[in-house]
């Protein structure tokens, strides 16, 4: 029997569609955002078009949609994929139905 695993990754390209935009510095996108509530510092808008946020608020998603007049899925692309299936020991069975076949039985020691 195996086991699937599967790996996730995702793109963030905020990047890609601001240039799309014609928006090439980070500090241009600084306002935009304050226009929609979401106060960053330079450093933190810097931060999120450079680097693919580990962690990001909804709110700041929906302001980025917003101004782009795009959705999450052009913001975002994720890609997920099949691994190598990881193999169980040999001799690895699936429990019985019967739990009492789980029961160790008695040796018996045969004098030589």
């Amino acid at each position: 029997m195996t086991k699937q695993k599967r790996s996730v990754t995702y793109q963030w390209r905020l990047r890609e569609v601001m240039a799309e935009h014609k928006l090439y510095a980070t500090t241009e996108l600084t306002p935009l955002l304050a226009e929609r509530g979401i106060n960053l510092s330079t450093s933190q808008v810097h931060r999120l078009v450079t680097s693919a946020p580990e962690r990001l608020s909804l709110q700041v998603l929906a302001a980025l949609c917003d101004i782009f007049s795009i959705t999450p899925d052009e913001l975002i692309v994720t890609e997920a994929m099949n691994m190598g299936a990881r193999k169980l020991a040999v001799g690895d069975r699936a429990a019985p139905a019967d739990v009492s076949a789980l029961r160790p039985k008695r040796a018996r020691v045969l004098p030589e």
